[in-house]
């Protein structure tokens, strides 16, 4: 995300302009046809050209719809970051230890803590998330939602998470740390549903 550049609204992918749905809960269904273990792989990618295209026309092909959405997925959805280069003080490149298994855990979970993002964005901006529907940009909801302040009931959550045991923890604290670990831990999404 950059700051002097607006919000990405449209694209050109091989001479063709698209107009894009990047509204946050349009993207949220995006994700949810992408874990549909139901359809096929192409039929994921059809519905989420759908939803981010409206009724735009698609290519013919299924090569060309495949590199189109694509295209979409890795520069306006799931963008990466730019890798840090750090330099000592003579100006040589520094290497980074690489990121283990740990590292790529995850400590949130867009289905599962719904009602803890709803309720932060609320404690935190006034913004009501269901109101912001079909407006808010995608950009702006991961923005937001990766600058919670320490105080809302989301980023509890992500400490409890990440917690882990040190020495000058008490017994009971460390009893009750693992008990709210449990409680909000990330279940895997071949879970049963329980409401």
């Amino acid at each position: 995300m950059r700051l002097n550049t607006p919000l990405v609204t449209s694209f050109t992918f091989e001479g063709i302009e698209y107009e894009l749905d990047m509204a946050f809960d349009n993207i949220l269904d995006i994700f949810d046809q992408m874990e549909n273990q139901f359809l096929r792989d192409h039929e994921k990618i059809l519905r989420c050209l759908r939803l981010l295209l409206d009724n735009q026309e698609l290519p013919h092909s299924w090569q060309s719809r495949i590199e189109l959405w694509n295209y979409i997925y890795e520069n306006f959805i799931v963008f990466k970051e730019k890798e840090l280069v750090v330099y000592d003080r003579k100006g040589n490149k520094v290497p980074l230890p690489k990121e283990g298994d740990e590292d790529n855990k995850r400590y949130i979970d867009l289905e599962q803590d719904a009602e803890y993002i709803y309720a932060s964005f609320l404690q935190a901006y006034d913004i009501d998330l269901f109101k912001q529907q079909g407006i808010m940009h995608w950009h702006t909801f991961k923005a937001l939602l990766n600058a919670l302040p320490s105080d809302t009931i989301m980023q509890r959550i992500i400490q409890i998470r990440l917690w882990e045991p040190s020495k000058h923890d008490t017994p009971k604290y460390k009893k009750e740390m693992e008990k709210l670990q449990r409680l909000h831990a990330i279940h895997d999404k071949d879970r049963e549903e329980v409401d």
